[in-house]
């Protein structure tokens, strides 16, 4: 039993087709009219596959393939279908697909597993204009509630729950989803890598067994504007050149530990004038890493250099965190069970960390969840140019499509949602 590779691809060019720009990339975020048309488009093939279609308060979109009944609940397969702003076909789409073309695939063959299989795509898991990325999942996992969604404006002053109705969802639908989560037994996200790891290795799949924590604050640096040309240079307190070492800092430090990632973006100065030496920087400075005590390490070191850059250079720092998103470990129930299935075809899989937050991050919080990524062509992703090839595709689906039948069996009549430690 094996995917159709040449129906995958076509859906996959069918639905790039929604959003698709002057620049050859797709641009499809969630609520625009392009996602209305394409979450129609889904709904509608998914019916007439003969699934049971449901869209929850979230506005996340479920197709349920009935089991035998022999065991309650279903394996869950998907990811989303939104894009960033001129992004590729790949990221998201590539998993809601394959899961629509693994459940073809049952249904051709005459497979019946003991439990449902869903497909589900998430709302909003890329960034988007009510600043809540990975909405979907975490809204169907309760880390999002009503209360905290309630007054919810997009850059137009738009309410999230209007744009949630439009969709079939609503904020007064989010009771359903607890309701929901108990009947979710595992859960499988198909994924393009958006790195290099496995082409540098020339792999064409890994299964993932963690997601990174994330580390965000905002960080402000304070000199003292003054006049470019008639402060000497021995006189200044200039933010910029404090912020410059700032920034080659965090570089510096995580790349000679190879194993965090450290990035400082979304830079501003003020007054930003040619004739004004700056007087203050804002910025966004970003750590991820495996586990909480690299972040941690990570940051107090960065932190401590700073401060001697700043007593040199005679500015102030300060530094607000607004995110602090620990590490998740992936179940290593269903992992084994992938990575027993890539050895059954024959197939070399690595075991990686994901170092990007995606879906089964969030729903690792209810039930067991497990990645798998493919192989991405220059590890080119959020771009027109982002890429992986068909046969390394069609492998990925295949190891999904047996890990699932294995998973189906290994998972007890009385098998919980929630995995222990989570």
């Amino acid at each position: 039993m094996k995917i159709n590779l040449n129906r995958l691809l076509i859906d996959l060019e069918k639905y790039a087709e929604y959003g698709k720009n002057e620049h050859g990339g797709v641009t499809r975020p969630s609520f625009s009219k392009a996602d209305h048309r394409v979450r129609q488009l889904f709904i509608e093939e998914l019916e007439d596959m003969g699934l049971q279609v449901t869209i929850d308060g979230a506005a996340n979109i479920w197709g349920k393939h009935k089991g035998n009944g022999t065991k309650k609940g279903s394996i869950v397969i998907g990811s989303h279908l939104d894009s960033v702003l001129n992004g590729g076909k790949y990221d998201g789409p590539l998993g809601v697909l394959m899961a629509k073309e693994i459940i073809r695939t049952l249904i051709e063959d005459k497979v019946i597993l003991d439990h449902d299989v869903e497909i589900v795509s998430f709302t909003a898991e890329e960034s988007n204009d009510f600043n809540l990325s990975t909405f979907g999942s975490r809204s169907f996992v309760g880390r999002l509630t009503v209360e905290k969604l309630h007054d919810a404006r997009d850059s137009k002053g738009g309410l999230l729950h209007d744009e949630l109705i439009k969709v079939g969802g609503g904020l007064d639908k989010f009771p359903m989803m607890v309701n929901m989560q108990n009947d979710k037994k595992a859960f499988i996200e198909l994924h393009i890598e958006q790195g290099q790891r496995l082409e540098s290795a020339n792999i064409s799949m890994a299964v993932i067994y963690s997601v990174v924590g994330t580390f965000r604050s905002f960080v402000k640096v304070i000199g003292e504007p003054n006049h470019s040309g008639t402060t000497m240079m021995q006189n200044r307190k200039d933010a910029l050149t404090a912020a410059a070492e700032m920034v080659l800092e965090v570089e510096r430090y995580c790349k000679d530990k190879g194993d965090v990632v450290g990035t400082v973006g979304k830079l501003n100065v003020s007054p930003n004038a040619a004739n004004i030496i700056p007087g203050q920087i804002d910025f966004i400075f970003e750590v991820r890493a495996e586990t909480e005590e690299k972040i941690e390490n990570t940051v107090e070191a960065i932190q401590e250099a700073w401060q001697e850059i700043a007593k040199r250079r005679q500015v102030k720092i300060q530094q607000e965190v607004f995110l602090d998103q620990k590490p998740v470990a992936l179940d290593q129930d269903i992992i084994t069970i992938l990575e027993n299935a890539a050895t059954e075809m024959d197939e070399p899989c690595l075991t990686l960390p994901s170092m990007a937050v995606h879906d089964a991050a969030h729903m690792a919080s209810i039930t067991k969840s497990a990645m798998i990524f493919v192989k991405s062509i220059d590890g080119k992703s959020h771009c027109p140019e982002e890429y992986s090839h068909p046969n390394d595709i069609e492998k990925a689906g295949n190891l999904i499509l047996q890990g699932i039948v294995h998973i189906d069996r290994a998972l007890s009549v009385t098998e919980y949602s929630v995995p222990p430690g989570n």
